[in-house]
Order: C-alpha cells, then structure tokens, then sequence
C-alpha cells in the first residue's frame, strides 16, 4: 500500500465523501411509507422517487464523466455533497410528489457526481494495488448507508415524523465537503496524455464494458430495490412495526458494511470473478428463503442479513476486475454507471408497480429474478473475457475448464 501522506489524505477524504454518500443514498427506503403520507401518494405512484432519483443520477454521471477528465476533480466532488445537503434538508418541507421527484432528481445529480468522482480520483490516486481502497471506498458507502436507517428510527420514534432525521443527515454530510475541498486533485488523466501526446495503452473492449455495465445493472437493481423495499415488505407483512423495520433496514446496511469491510483483505488474495461468484450464491439463497417462507420473522432477518453481506461486495469486484482488463477513464466510468443507475431506477420501481397489485411478496420475487438474470451475465462476461483472452491464462485453465 502506498505510504505518501498526501496519497492517504487524499484517500481519508475519498472515503469520508462516500459516507456522506451512503447515508443520503439510505435515506429514502425508510422514509417512503412517511413521503406517501405527506404527499397523499400510495405506493405504486412513491415508487416515482426511485425512477427521480436514478434518472438524476443517469444525467449526473453522464455530465461528471466528462468533466471529470477534464478539470480538477474535488471542487466538483464538493459541489455535489453540498448539493446533497441542501436536498436533504428541503425534502421533508415539500408538500407534493412533483417537488419531492424534482429534489430526487437533484439528489441524483448530487450522487451520481459523487460517485464518479471518488472511483476515478481513487483510480488516479492509486494507480497500483486498488483492490484494497476500492473495497475500502465502498465500505464507507455502506458505513454511511448503515447509520442512516438508525438515525431515521431514532428520529421517527423521538419525534413522531422524519424532518429531524433529514435535517441531521444534511449536517452530517458537510464535513466530507470541506475535507475533500483542503486537498488538492490528482492529477487528470486528460493532462498526462496532452503533455505526453501518448495514445492509450490498449484499445477499450466495448462488449466487456457492456456486460460489465449490465452486470451493474443487475447488482445495484438488487441492492436499492432490497434496501429501498425491505422497510415497506416487512411493515406491510405484519413482520415490524416502523422503528422495528428501520431497524431491519439497518441491518441490511450494517451486513453490507461488514461484508465491504471484510472484502479488502479477501480482495488481495482471491481474484474478483471468484468472490462475484460466491456473492451470486449467497443473494440467491438469502432471498429465496424469503420466498419460500414469506411469514417467518425470523427468516426474514436471517435473509436480511445474508443479503447485505452477499451484495456487498459485488459492486468493486466487478469495478476490480473492469480495472484490472480494461483501460481506465472517467468516460468508461460513465458507461459502468449508467447500467448501475438504470438498475437502480428499474429494479424499484418494478416492485412499486408490483406491491399494490400483486401485494408484497412481489419484493422478493422481483429481487430473485434481477440476481438470476446477474448471474447469467456474470457467467456470459466470464466466458468472453475467457475467449478473449482478456484473463490470464491461468485463471481461465484453472477456473473455468476445457469448456469454459
């Protein structure tokens, strides 16, 4: 690991922008029964504030791709936390659903720049052994998503109402902007190759790039939707009461965490597509239980819990493996992003459209179906980075056999 001060002061901020990134990106699951009732919408119409939120986000890593390979990165990091702040702390003062889906799509924005940039200025900040700081990067994402629900059950149950849970997110978030805004930015990848006029190293596979998107499609479609959904599923079961499902939320945060967490040792001596592969078992298991026992409280934790450590790591194993194949840019970056937005916005809303007209076991039988179909991609990105030879050939004997 890299011992220069000015490295790890970089990557202390980096990681302390996706706390604050974590605790706005949990925020809405626990709050959606408490947003339908402010703004008089039932669920399936709520549900819009999954798509604001994704399409947001859609614009905001398509926009900071861009800029991000051209102008320093953290004053645009810190716009988008402070950006963050200030929707955090209108959204439980707005009175309708077109306002509340007009702030999501501001959060998104705020989000999607925050997530572009922290995974480029890490690629650029740690150019060698990033195994490690990816799977730390988003140990602090699910760090900040694991408080979250803990402050929105504190709040509910102090205050009756979730304006003081918003209001002290807000806050919380402000310190990453100013440790982020005291440092100043690796150096862009646009400025080497203009003072060295050196074409790329190696052409982009854009058919890895696209199922690697895909593959995000899928893993960050289970993540919302489960984390966006479980709070709702369990109340709406009879399984928890509202401070009881916030909690179960924060479970599922807390799994996460921990799985991110133990995934930076794993990371440096197992190789990504292994982990994914052990991750893909592990989600398909903790949410079949679920549908096979619908009414069992505690299988529902126990599900919980296995889900959040299972996905928590499919996310940087897949950016891990991306980084170690393929050529590295923010504008790659972007295409990675997208499928992880389009999952994000798709996978919720399908169980909004789902929850009123097929009731709420619909959560966990959309949830199934998204990691089997990841499943199916993991395997098709598997076998042409094989055939391509893309792997090395060790991996692609050792691992996948004769017949890939």
């Amino acid at each position: 690991m890299t011992t220069d001060p000015t490295d790890l002061r970089r990557t202390r901020a980096y990681f302390l922008s996706f706390a604050a990134f974590g605790l706005a990106s949990a925020s809405l699951g626990p709050t959606v029964p408490a947003l339908a009732a402010q703004t008089g919408s039932n669920l399936d119409l709520i549900s819009s504030l999954f798509v604001g939120r994704s399409l947001g986000y859609l614009a905001g890593i398509q926009f900071s791709s861009r800029l991000f390979d051209r102008v320093p990165g953290h004053p645009l990091m810190a716009i988008g936390i402070g950006l963050m702040a200030m929707v955090l702390t209108a959204v439980p003062l707005l009175p309708s659903l077109a306002a509340l889906v007009v702030a999501m799509i501001t959060l998104g924005i705020a989000e999607g720049t925050i997530e572009v940039g922290g995974n480029t200025m890490l690629v650029r900040n740690h150019p060698d052994n990033l195994a490690p700081f990816m799977n730390g990067l988003h140990f602090f994402f699910g760090a900040g998503a694991f408080v979250a629900p803990l402050v929105v059950g504190q709040a509910i149950g102090i205050t009756g109402g979730i304006a003081w849970a918003y209001w002290t997110l807000a806050i919380f978030t402000l310190p990453a902007a100013l440790s982020i805004l005291s440092l100043k930015s690796p150096t862009t990848v646009a400025t080497d190759a203009m003072s060295t006029n050196e074409p790329p190293e190696c052409p982009v596979s854009w058919p890895a790039v696209i199922l690697v998107a895909a593959c995000l499609f899928t893993v960050v479609g289970a993540e919302v939707g489960f984390a966006g959904w479980i709070y709702t599923y369990a109340y709406e079961m009879n399984l928890a009461n509202e401070t009881t499902a916030a909690y179960l939320t924060s479970v599922f945060w807390g799994a996460f965490a921990f799985g991110r967490l133990a995934a930076i040792p794993v990371s440096k001596r197992v190789e990504p597509q292994v982990i994914l592969l052990a991750d893909i078992v592990g989600a398909i298991l903790s949410v079949g239980i679920v549908v096979v026992f619908p009414g069992s409280v505690w299988v529902l934790w126990v599900a919980t819990l296995g889900a959040g450590l299972s996905i928590a790591s499919m996310f940087a194993s897949l950016l891990n493996l991306a980084q170690s194949r393929l050529q590295w840019s923010a504008r790659i970056s972007g295409w990675f992003f997208m499928g992880s937005s389009l999952g994000g916005m798709s996978v919720p809303w399908i169980i909004g459209q789902l929850f009123e007209t097929w009731g709420s076991r619909a959560t966990m039988l959309v949830l199934l179906a998204d990691i089997g179909v990841s499943a199916v991609l993991f395997w098709l990105l598997w076998r042409f980075l094989t055939r391509s030879r893309i792997l090395d050939e060790n991996v692609s004997s050792r691992e996948l056999g004769p017949n890939g």
